[in-house]
């Protein structure tokens, strides 16, 4: 669906706010669904040398941002994002999931925020979130006061600028790639 649409306007790109199905600020629904879905994703930043360093991460996705989280225990990644912004999420398990095996393999590459102002209350916005995916969560979060650290979290909020789809999971393709337009702050 995206290659022929992509080819009709641009060719191999996608300016993902002309799309009918797609809100300003929104990725399509196929892209959300393997962010939703997907337990896992592999989270890169820039190290201070300028080669890639990648995490795992739970991608949190929400209203057009992926939120990702770490305790202030593991915060080396947050000091690479707070030197250089431009990071990407990759979905690439098909199999990472707590049902069907995911459709496709996406990257998203943006631009990342730290929110780290309240260690202790900031991130709880994103609870709702992260219990839907990993409901395990719930009950550890009872007895928070066993890991106190571990619940101090600094929040990701990645802005997607631009969007690789391998349909299918197919990677003996090149991927669709969809240009996330520009929206007002």
């Amino acid at each position: 669906m995206f290659a022929r649409e992509a080819s009709a306007r641009r060719v191999g790109h996608l300016c993902l706010n002309d799309r009918m199905d797609t809100l300003p600020g929104r990725l399509p629904g196929r892209v959300e669904a393997v962010l939703n879905a997907a337990l896992v994703a592999e989270f890169s930043v820039i190290g201070p040398d300028g080669l890639p360093i990648t995490h795992p991460m739970i991608p949190l996705y929400d209203d057009g941002r992926i939120w990702l989280h770490s305790s202030i225990l593991f915060s080396r990644k947050v000091e690479h994002v707070r030197r250089n912004p431009r990071v990407s999420v990759a979905v690439t398990d098909l199999g990472a999931t707590h049902g069907e095996p995911l459709r496709d393999r996406v990257t998203v590459q943006g631009d990342a925020t730290v929110h780290d102002g309240d260690v202790h209350e900031e991130w709880q916005r994103i609870m709702p979130l992260w219990v839907a995916k990993e409901p395990i969560v719930r009950p550890f979060y009872a007895k928070r006061v066993a890991l106190p650290l571990f619940w101090e979290r600094i929040l990701i909020e990645i802005v997607p600028r631009r969007v690789l789809v391998w349909e299918g999971g197919r990677t003996d393709r090149p991927p669709e790639v969809l240009e996330m337009a520009e929206t007002a702050p």
